[in-house]
C-alpha cells in the first residue's frame, strides 16, 4: 500500500487553473452570439428596405432611422461597405413638406407635389412653389451633374387655348421650374426640361389620391453630391 506522500506524487491534487480559465470560454461564446445577432439584424434591415423600394419601381425611400445610421457607421468602421452607401444618407437634413427623396437606377429624384407649385390647370409658379424651390437651392448647388426637370400629370384630359393636352401642360410646368432654378443661380447648362404628361403614373388614376400622387414635378439628379 502507498503512503500519502507517494499518492500525492502519482496523483497530484487539482490546481484550479481550469476553473480560473473557464470564464474566458463563456465570454468568447457570448461574443460569437452577439456578432451573429448583429449580422442577422443588418440582413433583415436590408431586406426590409428592399421590400419598401419595390412599391415604387425599385426606388428606395430615404427614411433612415438613427439606429440604421449607427449600424452603417459600425460596419464602415469594420472595413466593410455599408449597404446604403450613396446619396440618400447624405440628405438627412432635407425636410420640406411635400418633397420626397428617392434613389433609382437613373439617379436621385426630388419629387415635389404639384399643388405646392401650381394652381389647377396652370403652369405659373405660386409664391409657395417659389419658396419650396428656394429651399432646394443649397442641395442642388452641391451636385456637379445634370438636373432633369420632369413634369407629370394625371390622366384627366385638358383642352384649353394655352394647353391643348397634358403634354403641353406637363412640359410648361417643367419649363417654369427650370426657369426659376436658373434665376436662383443653378447653371442653365446643367438643366433640362421634360414633359411626360400622364405616361409615367406612380399610382392608379382610379382614385382621387392616386391622381394627386401622379400630378408632380421631379428633379432627377444624375451624379453624386460633392463633399461639403
Amino acid at each position: 500500500m502507498l503512503d500519502r506522500s507517494t499518492r500525492n506524487v502519482l496523483h497530484p491534487p487539482p490546481t484550479g487553473e481550469g476553473d480560473e480559465e473557464s470564464w474566458l470560454v463563456s465570454y468568447l461564446d457570448v461574443l460569437t452570439l452577439l456578432i451573429t445577432l448583429f449580422v442577422l439584424l443588418l440582413s433583415l434591415a436590408g431586406n426590409g428596405l428592399a421590400v419598401q423600394g419595390s412599391r415604387h419601381g425599385g426606388e428606395v425611400a430615404t427614411a433612415i432611422t438613427p439606429q440604421a445610421e449607427a449600424a452603417a457607421r459600425m460596419v464602415a468602421g469594420a472595413g466593410l461597405k455599408p449597404q446604403h452607401e450613396g446619396l440618400q444618407p447624405r440628405l438627412p437634413s432635407l425636410n420640406i413638406e411635400g418633397v420626397s427623396v428617392a434613389e433609382g437606377q437613373r439617379g436621385i429624384t426630388l419629387r415635389i407635389d404639384d399643388n405646392l407649385l401650381f394652381s389647377s390647370g396652370q403652369a405659373t409658379l405660386t409664391a409657395q412653389g417659389r419658396e419650396v424651390l428656394s429651399g432646394l437651392r443649397e442641395t442642388l448647388e452641391r451636385f456637379d451633374g445634370d438636373i432633369s426637370v420632369e413634369g407629370h400629370t394625371d390622366d384627366i384630359p385638358i383642352a384649353t387655348a394655352q394647353f391643348p393636352s397634358n403634354w403641353e401642360l406637363s412640359s410648361a410646368r417643367a419649363i417654369a421650374v427650370l426657369r426659376y432654378l436658373s434665376e436662383l443661380g443653378v447653371p442653365t447648362q446643367r438643366l433640362r426640361a421634360v414633359g411626360y404628361a400622364d405616361t409615367r403614373p406612380m399610382e392608379s388614376n382610379d382614385s382621387i389620391q392616386g391622381r394627386a400622387a401622379n400630378r408632380r414635378v421631379e428633379l432627377l439628379l444624375h451624379q453624386e453630391l460633392r463633399d461639403s
